[in-house]
């Protein structure tokens, strides 16, 4: 699986290099593809069954055919989602909305004012969605997150693994997946899910580290993290987590300092060097490689004392109890045990429960307006410590029959909410309901969508034209030539304006009202056609 997460990394960053070179075509991006494909293939036709799972001893198992039945039809309602239009605030917003100004502009681009501001952040899950968009529509790019979902659930298994028997393994999938973020996600053109799974390649290829003593697994590690961070800025702290990691395998095994520094200094290396691409970008464009970090476009100055442990507390049960991605409500029952049975954890699996510790920390210290979905990409090693809880009960029938009725309780509870909000999308995709209908019904005007719900823009705005908009968000959907009030520049023309829950600047007083539409509250402004010179 590392080869095939490298593949991915690689693959990306070749588009990322097409983008700045101004050659984001079709041709180009199908022969990359093409070849990767062919690669891909290649590695699955290496993969052999009984690597995952022991067919003859799985058939055997009426508990383990019941569990991976529960996973089998998350993914399935899951998949009802993911051929819907996309909903999601964040991909109608930059997530999809970048990488379709890429292919307009044929190139990775920086786009300055603070609309957009995430595109001089790195991004190689939007590099992706730019190969989808190309190819077909944002239905493709929401599929490519799934399965990025799919890939962290192979992930997980394979860790649990190192500690547990196939069973047991099992449930630490069934575990993670029956999370409402988790399920949520999967149907959204989101980059958590890839980022959730390039930090299990890396948590796993640490543990493999910590077993064989071989320094390709702290390198392979590192580059795993450096995707995750290339993925998202905000993995950048988990290389905290890592090295702290590192630091104590090296004392708990009286390494010498030179040696601990030295595992410190090829992880920071390795995990930086791989983003190393974006951060460039980031700086010639800003003179901030971590931008929007240390600038004033995201404030990290909130309500934070980690001093107070009742303050920290309160804000750990927050997060798992009115969180508004929902977590899995196993994690406030059964973690409580794992500090009460820590001294029974053997081996590396104590590295498990450590890793979890400093992510909680690093969760608290992050900007999380988003709720569960800032701590997703540790929610793996969370369910490994659930299930290492259960396997030191396993014994005691009755704790041990109880904690499977709750997880299996929550997975089909999980599947029966997932369920509900997904059975919107069936009319849309079983052909009942159009797919402007879908958009019209389902979209939140009020709150930064746009969709052109009554087709004025497709039949009267022309290629020739182009609309300045204010007051407007969420771009993805916009079906016209326009330049955003955000990034329009001295020398820029345009012969009409758009304004969307936003007053119309008093220097255009004098254009006036062609067109207003109550239900997404837009109106349009023309100056009887004459091109304006901003």
């Amino acid at each position: 699986m590392f080869s095939f997460a490298i593949l991915i990394g690689i693959y990306s960053y070749l588009i990322f290099t097409l983008g700045i070179l101004g050659l984001i075509d079709g041709k180009y991006i199908l022969s990359l593809t093409l070849v990767f494909i062919s690669i891909f293939a290649i590695l699955i036709r290496k993969f052999k069954i009984k690597n995952l799972i022991n067919v003859d001893n799985f058939l055997k198992d009426k508990l383990v055919i019941f569990l991976v039945a529960l996973l089998i039809l998350q993914l399935l309602i899951n998949l009802i989602g993911v051929f819907g239009p996309e909903l999601g605030f964040d991909a109608l917003w930059y997530h999809l909305t970048l990488p379709k100004l890429y292919i307009q502009d044929h190139s990775v681009l920086h786009i300055p004012g603070s609309l957009l501001y995430y595109s001089d952040m790195p991004k190689l899950t939007e590099t992706l969605y730019t190969s989808a968009l190309l190819f077909g529509n944002e239905i493709l790019a929401k599929f490519a997150h799934f399965l990025f979902g799919i890939f962290s659930l192979f992930a997980i298994y394979f860790l649990a693994r190192k500690f547990f028997n196939v069973r047991l393994s099992i449930l630490a999938v069934v575990i993670f997946y029956s999370n409402l973020v988790v399920g949520w996600e999967s149907i959204t053109a989101y980059i958590d899910l890839a980022r959730t799974f390039f930090e299990v390649m890396a948590l796993w290829g640490f543990i493999n580290f910590l077993e064989d003593k071989n320094k390709k697994w702290l390198i392979e590690s590192a580059v795993m993290l450096g995707l995750a961070i290339s993925t998202k800025l905000l993995a950048l702290g988990s290389i905290f987590i890592f090295l702290c990691l590192i630091v104590y395998f090296g004392i708990s095994n009286h390494n010498k300092i030179t040696k601990v520094f030295k595992n410190v200094s090829i992880y920071i290396f390795f995990s930086l060097l791989v983003p190393l691409p974006w951060f460039v970008f980031s700086f010639i464009h800003n003179g901030n490689p971590f931008y929007p970090m240390f600038s004033n476009i995201v404030s990290l100055n909130y309500n934070i004392s980690i001093l107070n442990p009742m303050k920290f507390i309160s804000d750990v049960l927050k997060l798992l109890i009115y969180s508004p991605d929902p977590l899995s409500p196993l994690y406030l029952i059964l973690l409580p045990l794992v500090l009460l049975t820590f001294n029974k954890f053997k081996g590396s699996i104590k590295f498990i429960l450590l890793y979890s510790l400093l992510a909680i920390v690093i969760w608290y210290f992050t900007p999380r307006v988003g709720g569960g979905r800032f701590i997703l990409p540790y929610l793996p090693a969370f369910s490994i410590l659930i299930v290492q809880v259960i396997k030191i009960f396993e014994k005691k029938k009755y704790f041990s029959r109880l904690f499977l009725f709750l997880i299996i309780t929550i997975s089909l509870s999980s599947i029966i909410y997932r369920g509900a909000a997904n059975a919107k999308f069936l009319p849309v995709i079983l052909g009942r309901e159009s797919r402007d209908e879908f958009l019209s019904k389902n979209l939140n005007f009020s709150f930064g969508d746009f969709f052109d719900t009554d087709g004025y823009f497709k039949k009267n705005i022309n290629s020739k034209d182009t609309v300045l908009l204010y007051g407007f968000h969420n771009l993805y959907y916009v079906n016209f030539p326009f330049i955003d009030s955000s990034w329009v520049k001295k020398g820029d023309m345009f012969n009409y304006i758009a304004t969307q829950n936003s007053d119309l600047p008093k220097k255009f007083s004098n254009w006036n009202l062609i067109y207003y539409n109550s239900k997404t509250h837009v109106n349009l402004y023309s100056l009887g056609g004459t091109r304006w010179v901003y």
